[in-house]
């Protein structure tokens, strides 16, 4: 009877390891193209929203809140991007990534939070802390047997709150 219960114990706990592996692989994807993006090498910008990636490693609701902001004229004058800036470094500029870490843990209504940290700026003149950390959050769910992406969460503004990616889509589809 012991030897059930500590196969069943062991077996639980793989399954949530696999899960939790399993889950780090969409995010993983992404900080890839993004490291690149920023690698100072002459390769093209690997876009992390492209229609490749969208209905492989997002949730539908994403996919759906991308797809409306895409569609507000104001957001991108060359229709390649709702956003501005990089929504992963959390601004128009960065140096190539360095020391980047992924933490998965157990995150809200059986979803799995992958915090990435990682360190943007050690090549910038004129930054303060070059060797500062950036967090960034991301909400990976299961969605038709796989994990995907449902969310992004970058640092806000000292005292504030995370910003959400989401949140910031839907904001651009209505145009603000």
């Amino acid at each position: 009877m012991k030897t059930i219960s500590l196969a069943s114990a062991v077996l639980l706990g793989l399954t949530a390891t696999v899960f939790a592996a399993d889950a780090t692989a969409p995010v993983k994807e992404i900080m890839e193209a993004t490291a690149k993006n920023w690698s100072g090498a002459d390769e093209d910008w690997q876009d992390i929203f492209d229609d490749s990636r969208l209905g492989r490693i997002y949730s539908k609701d994403f996919v759906a809140k991308y797809r409306a902001a895409m569609q507000n004229p104001a957001a991108d004058e060359d229709g390649v991007s709702p956003f501005d800036y990089d929504v992963i470094v959390n601004g128009e500029d960065a140096c190539p990534l360095q020391d980047m870490t992924y933490t998965p843990k157990p995150g809200e209504s059986g979803a799995t939070e992958v915090v990435v940290t990682f360190k943007k700026q050690t090549c910038m003149d004129g930054v303060d802390d070059k060797q500062a950390l950036t967090t960034v959050r991301f909400e990976v769910m299961d969605e038709g047997g796989k994990p995907v992406v449902d969310d992004v969460f970058t640092e806000g503004d000292p005292g504030q709150p995370a910003n959400s990616l989401k949140n910031t889509m839907v904001q651009i589809s209505k145009g603000q």
